[in-house]
């Protein structure tokens, strides 16, 4: 069996929904008692949401392939980043890094054609929504992707940042996010994506809107399990 080697803590509520994910996707796979081979290597966001913000991708690579060399010294067998902001570097990432990655947005994509999902909406943070790493990966499968309006993206961005990020969950903020989930649906998403690994943390069903959230936490978990059992 493979271990596991997660680089975490960006943010440290959705790192423990990670761990919850894959201990159950585990079990589940193998109901006999016993855990998964896994490593945490918990990283400061601080500096990381420092680095993105700033643009020095560079530096958020040479960063975060310093973290898996850890994690690689310490017995991984491949590895994965417990966040969808810093796959803005991922390309980069996989080529220096030590052990082979999982990729979040490839593994996303793979299960959004499993739901035959053509045009997906998509949450998370400013990086993420005005970014190129999801629509890259997205358009050579074909399937459209679809961003809020610059007002909502702010909205979103600000109550992640400021609340999600730091394990603030509020009723009226799940109620503000599925109002955008409505506007967006007028124009013809078939399914949301949750790029950024707080928002299932608030928005863990659809909230009547009769599309499928599409959990990246979760996808990305049952992924490294399946991987850790091949």
């Amino acid at each position: 069996m493979k271990t596991l080697g997660m680089i975490g803590g960006i943010g440290p509520e959705s790192t423990i929904d990670y761990y919850r994910h894959i201990i159950a996707a585990y079990r589940n796979q193998k109901p006999d008692g016993s855990y998964p081979p896994l490593i945490i290597n918990s990283i400061d966001a601080k500096k990381m949401i420092d680095l993105i913000t700033a643009n020095a991708l560079s530096e958020v690579t040479q960063y975060l392939t310093t973290e898996l060399h850890r994690l690689s010294r310490a017995g991984a067998d491949f590895g994965l980043v417990a966040a969808n902001t810093p796959h803005v570097v991922f390309d980069d990432l996989r080529r220096q890094s030590p052990v082979p990655l999982l990729s979040i947005v490839e593994c996303t994509c793979r299960f959004a054609q499993t739901l035959g999902l053509k045009k997906v909406g998509l949450f998370g943070t400013r990086f993420t929504m005005q970014g190129r790493f999801y629509p890259d990966v997205f358009s050579r499968e074909g399937i459209a992707l679809a961003v809020p309006d610059a007002r909502d993206q702010e909205y979103i961005h600000d109550k992640y940042m400021s609340e999600l990020f730091t394990g603030s969950f509020l009723p009226e903020t799940r109620e503000g996010l599925l109002a955008i989930v409505d506007r967006m649906k007028t124009g013809g998403i078939q399914g949301l994506i949750l790029v950024g690994t707080e928002l299932p943390l608030i928005l863990r069903d659809d909230g009547g809107r009769g599309i499928p959230f599409l959990d990246t936490t979760r996808i990305h978990a049952e992924a490294a399990v399946a991987e850790m059992l091949a």
